[in-house]
Formats: C-alpha cells, sequence, structure tokens
C-alpha cells in the first residue's frame, strides 16, 4: 500500500487533491442551498414555536387590558331624584303641570286643596301615558289603560292606580319633588305624608 503512494505520481496527488477541493466545495454550496430553502420555509419547530409565543402574547395583552379596564369601576351616576318645581303660585288650581315629564316623569297636579305629584309610568307595561285635556284623563298609548286626574285606574289592563311621588315644601316655599320615594294607593300609601301636599 505504502508503495502504490510512492508510485502515485505528483500530478495524480495533486488531481486527488484537487477532486477533494472540488467535492469539498460542491457539499457546501449543496448546505447553502438547504439553508436559503430553510430560510423562506418554516419549519415545523418554527411554526409551532411562533404559534406559541403568540398566543402567549395575545393572552398577556388580554391579561394587561383587563387589568387596566379594571382601574375604571363600572359606575352608573344618576341624577339627582329631587327637583325644585317652583313656587306654588306657578301652578293653577285644576291644572296638570306636564312641564316636568320630559326630564322627571313627573305630572304636578293641583286641586283646590293642595298639590300631588304622579309618576308617568303606566302600571300595566311601563309605558308614558299621555294627559288629554279635552278628556281630562291620562291615556296609555300602548295599551288603552285609562286614568281619572287622581291617577286612579278605570279603563283597560292597568291592574292599579299610577304610583304618586313625594312632594314636599322647602323652606324658601318652593315645591320639592322626590322621584325616588313612590306611594302607591292599594298599599294605603296615598295618605301618607308627602303623598299629598296641602296648602
Amino acid at each position: 500500500m505504502a508503495k502504490d503512494k510512492e508510485e502515485l505520481s505528483a500530478e495524480e496527488i495533486a488531481g486527488i487533491h484537487e477532486q477533494r477541493r472540488v467535492e469539498q466545495q460542491q457539499e457546501a454550496d449543496r448546505r447553502t442551498r438547504g439553508k436559503e430553502q430553510m430560510a423562506s420555509v418554516w419549519s415545523r419547530r418554527d411554526f409551532f414555536g411562533r404559534l406559541g409565543w403568540s398566543g402567549f402574547g395575545i393572552v398577556s395583552l388580554a391579561t394587561l387590558l383587563a387589568g387596566m379596564r379594571s382601574s375604571f369601576p363600572r359606575v352608573l351616576f344618576k341624577p339627582d331624584t329631587t327637583f325644585k318645581a317652583g313656587i306654588p303660585d306657578d301652578f293653577g288650581i285644576g291644572e296638570v303641570s306636564e312641564k316636568f315629564k320630559k326630564d322627571f316623569r313627573v305630572w304636578i297636579v293641583r286641586d283646590d286643596k293642595g298639590f300631588y305629584a304622579l309618576y308617568a309610568k303606566c302600571t300595566h307595561l311601563g309605558c308614558t301615558p299621555r294627559w288629554l285635556t279635552a278628556e281630562n284623563k291620562f291615556k296609555c298609548p300602548c295599551h288603552g289603560s285609562g286614568f281619572y286626574r287622581s291617577g286612579v285606574n278605570f279603563e283597560g289592563p292597568a291592574p292599579r292606580p299610577l304610583e304618586r311621588v313625594r312632594i314636599t315644601l322647602t323652606e324658601e316655599g318652593e315645591l320639592l319633588v322626590d322621584v325616588g320615594v313612590k306611594y302607591r294607593s292599594e298599599k294605603g300609601d296615598w295618605s301618607k305624608p308627602g303623598s299629598y301636599l296641602a296648602v
């Protein structure tokens, strides 16, 4: 074997070395092409790795946003339930004032003895009735319930009279209405103080 190597000429040895160099260059080129192909197409490992990190990022972002949202509690700021309706002389005897119906859902009624305030909500299904001056009654447009000026029901499906709300007089002599306090006729509340203001 050693003799075979000695018998090789310098040209043959140079050819072998050149052949090895060419083969090594071809292998290096093949590996470079493989890396370029792998760079353009994700492997399964790359895909699942990126998918996992994306999921982690989304969950982290959602947690962060939920934490930030909890810093601002959901609180309903309701307007004050009381309001001043003016002085008693602003209302005529026998008048049903609709001045506060839109903002506070209240009618203020004055009779010859005093005042009472009716809550403008039908006791059937909660629609807002209308005051019909010509017919001298409240009429619900939804199902036809009718109520006298006093709030007592007399026609339609409404099961009970309209509710009254608290009406009092302030120290300055103005009418003060509190929509947060309601009086129901069927419970005998209309005889309680605040359901009627005598003047």
